[in-house]
């Protein structure tokens, strides 16, 4: 049993994030035998993921705010503190705070085979499909 170092707070970059968004991690694979990533993840006011997916899905539990998810069938829900949303490995999907208030939510994931293929970033949400609600 030990003590594991906790990273860096990180803002992410803008290449996947529209607004100010901070990644605080919590638990990241320090080995091969090891596979959860757990992170605190704060979005600023209208502040939204790029359309993305994961290898072998993603849990989200909203701990502040509303949180606006979308998938690529249009559909976007709101999700509130105590609410847990899953997506399914491969579905596209996005997360972001509403445009008047900060969202956090801790996201879950599993690391598959090939680090780099467990996020797959794609385009930006436009501002037409981030208003549809």
């Amino acid at each position: 049993m030990r003590i594991i170092p906790k990273p860096a707070t990180v803002k992410n970059p803008p290449e996947q994030f529209t607004g100010d968004v901070w990644v605080d991690p919590i638990v990241s694979p320090q080995n091969d035998d090891q596979r959860a990533t757990v992170a605190m993840v704060r979005f600023s006011p209208g502040a939204r993921t790029a359309w993305h997916s994961h290898a072998r899905g993603q849990t989200l539990h909203i701990t502040e705010g509303v949180a606006l998810l979308g998938s690529r069938d249009g559909t976007v829900i709101e999700a509130r503190p105590g609410q847990t949303i899953y997506t399914a490995p491969g579905e596209e999907h996005w997360h972001g705070a509403t445009p008047s208030d900060f969202m956090q939510h801790l996201a879950c994931l599993e690391m598959g085979e090939d680090a780099a293929a467990t996020t797959v970033w794609l385009e930006h949400v436009t501002d037409a499909e981030y208003q549809r609600r």
